[in-house]
């Protein structure tokens, strides 16, 4: 069992992607219950991506993706295959069986469910999906869905990243109040990841106006905010969190392949820990302040 410096126990992994989401080439999940049980964790929840947008795609090294060419339409247009249900379900009861110490819990990551309602609420009524995310991979651009990763291959200014945070975090705010289908809003910090992947800096304090508006909508719409480790969630807007009431927050490594489960979770505990979200005697639960 791995640890480091934490004193306490580690929490669940919230935010799993395996062979079954559809960006995962190298994802597994019995290497994921496999590395959950190594480093210790209560639990861990298979979170598979459902992308319903039809993202217009303009960059042609995203467009020569095997999985993007594959599913591409006539007017360049992405829409990501959907998620076998039924091989999903078969993969959590072989690997509950086979890990019996470990809590396998069903989920989903669903991609702008309050622009999809009707699909997600069909999806969701296919089976007993446990812990539900909501969250955003998509912006629009002259009125077309793009893939926020794949549309940032063209942004090059501070200014340009200045308007995509900003237009994120509005958009954030329409999902907690429009959508009721998801309990913890996944990585706040999205935009971030792809300023940083281009080799630019993202302060959030330029923008804690707006940070705070959207966790306060966040907030009043009773959900869990998630401190995503993919890449280190910035621990001033955890504690603007705290500050605005925030209840709980969940944790999730987002890994698409087993070595990844928990990774950055014993330092995630430690800041959110020092700002003053607790684990619960459940140990499965939400850390709750």
């Amino acid at each position: 069992m791995v640890r480091d410096s934490l004193s306490m126990p580690l929490p669940p992994d919230n935010h799993v992607h395996t062979e079954f989401s559809w960006d995962a080439r190298n994802g597994s999940m019995r290497a994921s219950c496999q590395r959950a049980i190594e480093i210790g964790l209560p639990s861990i929840a298979f979170t598979e991506h459902v992308d319903m947008a039809a993202w217009a795609i303009h960059d042609p090294q995203t467009a020569a993706d095997p999985i993007i060419a594959a599913h591409l339409d006539d007017h360049g247009c992405f829409t990501a295959p959907p998620i076998d249900v039924d091989g999903y379900f078969d993969s959590i009861e072989r690997c509950r069986g086979e890990f019996p110490g470990l809590r396998i819990v069903t989920g989903l990551e669903i991609g702008e469910p309050h622009w999809f309602a009707e699909q997600t609420a069909s999806l969701l009524s296919s089976g007993r999906f446990e812990r539900v995310l909501g969250s955003l991979h998509s912006t629009t651009v002259e009125s077309t869905p793009r893939l926020i990763d794949e549309w940032y291959s063209q942004i090059t200014t501070a200014q340009q990243d200045a308007c995509a945070i900003r237009s994120y975090l509005s958009e954030a705010i329409e999902l907690v109040r429009n959508s009721e289908v998801f309990e913890v809003f996944a990585h706040i910090d999205y935009v971030t990841r792809q300023i940083e992947r281009v080799g630019r800096h993202h302060d959030p304090s330029e923008f804690e106006a707006e940070y705070r508006e959207t966790l306060r909508a966040i907030r009043d719409a009773d959900r869990v905010l998630e401190i995503n480790t993919r890449r280190p969630l910035d621990a001033e807007i955890v504690r603007w969190w705290y500050a605005e009431g925030g209840g709980a927050v969940s944790f999730g490594s987002d890994a698409h392949q087993g070595s990844k489960v928990g990774g950055g979770f014993a330092s995630a505990a430690a800041m959110a820990e020092a700002v003053g979200f607790r684990p619960q005697d459940d140990p499965f639960d939400f850390w709750r302040r």
